[in-house]
């Protein structure tokens, strides 16, 4: 939305010195360029599978947070339950869509291995052991999938339990790995900054942004493994922290939180770590 308003503010005073009618006919070309590029770039991601999955995300949390809220204001609220009912059906969505994750997922697992290319031993072992949790994660929820559509013979609840704390287990090393990182890209900020002398002055603030934008897209994946960690939490079984406390619309605000950094890393390319 900022930058939008910015684009319109560099539009409107590049036009001031133009003639009235000549200025509004510059102004509608521009918007109108703006519209086409905004609808081209949103088509761009629903064509690819992550970034559909990242809009359907958005979609269910944001319904489930609208629905929730509407519900709890009145139980009665017929729009609420509709609501609430959609964001159901994107969820199930989802889990069917998960069903041909597993071999991208191997396949990443694998190209990753031991690690070797990373410089930290300690970001190499929480990534391994990140990709250890997400691998055993999908057949998990397979399973319990498979048991609530009856196509085996089995109980579902001990399955989705299981790949909940997997779910968790991967936020969790996720956090600890962006701060990590984040210590680590603080320091190579700090070594570029004392070895500046003045003639390499200019390629060590290029390199200090780019150090920053990392930060940056580090500090978005923690809040937003803590938003989703939050809702794993709550999905757990009774007893367990804060499990079943949270209303539907508190559940909706921290998915949408989530969904809505994972569509700004996607667009801006700041995304720190693979989630």
């Amino acid at each position: 939305m900022c930058l939008i308003c910015l684009t319109f503010c560099k539009v409107i005073n590049a036009n001031e010195k133009q003639p009235p009618l000549r200025r509004i006919e510059c102004l509608q070309i521009r918007i109108r360029q703006i519209m086409q590029n905004s609808v081209e770039s949103f088509i761009n991601v629903l064509e690819s599978y992550r970034g559909r999955d990242k809009v359907i995300r958005t979609l269910c949390y944001g319904s489930q947070l609208v629905g929730g809220l509407l519900a709890g204001k009145s139980s009665q609220s017929s729009l609420g339950k509709r609501l609430l009912l959609f964001s159901a059906q994107l969820s199930d969505c989802r889990t069917t869509l998960r069903l041909f994750d597993d071999l991208s997922m191997l396949a990443y697992s694998t190209s990753y291995g031991l690690g070797a290319s990373e410089e930290d031993a300690l970001v190499r072992w929480m990534s391994i052991l990140n990709n250890v949790a997400d691998q055993l994660y999908y057949p998990c929820e397979h399973i319990a999938w498979a048991a609530d559509a009856e196509l085996i013979r089995t109980k579902s609840d001990k399955w989705w339990v299981l790949s909940t704390g997997l779910w968790g287990i991967s936020l969790i090393l996720s956090i600890l790995r962006s701060i990590r990182s984040i210590q680590i890209l603080k320091r190579k900020a700090q070594t570029c900054q004392r070895s500046a002398s003045a003639e390499s002055r200019e390629e060590v603030c290029s390199q200090t942004a780019v150090l920053r934008r990392q930060i940056r897209g580090e500090v978005f994946s923690i809040l937003s493994s803590l938003a989703d960690l939050s809702n794993a939490v709550h999905w757990m079984p009774p007893g367990f922290l804060w499990a079943g406390r949270f209303p539907p619309w508190l559940v909706g605000l921290m998915g949408t939180t989530s969904s809505l950094i994972g569509l700004l890393q996607m667009s801006s390319g700041d995304q720190g770590a693979c989630s």
